[in-house]
């Protein structure tokens, strides 16, 4: 199956962005595991004075993970899908909470130097960032290696980074789970609301993303220390973890 690519990826998730929150509470743990990542970027004195990133929102669950984690932070939450922002800016936010629509590729270098996006962020006032969040993100880029060097540019010397995302931990029992929910639970539901192309996308694209390992690993290349892989608990074990990881100095 060809996957699901940035402007098709986009109108897609528009489209879902009318069921995506009801779908998604079928996930037991959905949120539960998104406020643990949320919590493992370690932020002192409830994100007092920082500001933070989230890279990829949704309808903002993963904003809402992040406010629940870091109630006292200012928080800049972008994605790249029109339909799921609407679905977000239409719940309650703090003043702190503001939106942007731009995609992760658009923040992404470009010629070897920042891409305009993310100059505007930084000389805007929204950059650079204490820490960065990113919710099922990664594995839906067409390039993560830049859009991970872009992050390291856009957080501060020892910036956090927390990756919350689908990747199989390499044994054959965690793919074999995963097709059964997918073939079983999510595609079924997916078609049920006018989306299967995106469920089937979901599907597949877990199937041939990095294992927890690998991405792991990509994270170091990329210029972040101590990257770690931890696990989720219950049915995602081996399926879903959050990798944490520092920024360095970023190289010019």
């Amino acid at each position: 199956m060809t996957l699901l690519r940035d402007r098709d990826l986009a109108h897609a998730f528009d489209h879902a962005s009318r069921t995506y929150d009801r779908l998604t509470g079928l996930n037991p743990g959905y949120r539960a595991d998104l406020l643990r990542s949320a919590r493992r970027l370690r932020l002192p004195g409830d994100g007092a004075g920082l500001h933070l990133l989230d890279l990829g929102c949704g309808t903002g669950a993963s904003t809402r993970a992040l406010l629940r984690a870091a109630p006292r932070a200012r928080i800049t939450a972008v994605d790249a899908s029109a339909g799921m922002l609407r679905r977000a800016l239409a719940k309650p936010w703090p003043d702190g909470v503001r939106f942007l629509h731009l995609s992760a590729e658009e923040l992404a270098t470009a010629d070897g130097g920042p891409a305009l996006s993310a100059v505007e962020l930084t000389t805007a006032g929204e950059g650079p960032f204490d820490a960065v969040f990113a919710a099922y993100l990664f594995r839906n880029v067409s390039d993560p290696d830049a859009v991970l060097g872009t992050v390291r540019t856009l957080l501060r010397p020892g910036g956090r980074l927390a990756v919350h995302e689908y990747s199989l931990g390499g044994s054959p029992a965690h793919r074999a789970l995963w097709t059964a929910v997918c073939q079983g639970v999510i595609i079924p539901a997916g078609t049920l609301t006018g989306d299967r192309a995106l469920y089937r996308h979901l599907w597949h694209s877990v199937l041939d993303f990095d294992t927890a390992a690998a991405f792991t690993g990509r994270l170091t290349r990329a210029g972040f220390t101590g990257a770690r892989a931890l696990p989720l608990a219950g049915w995602q074990t081996g399926i879903t973890h959050t990798f944490v990881a520092t920024a360095g100095e970023a190289t010019r």
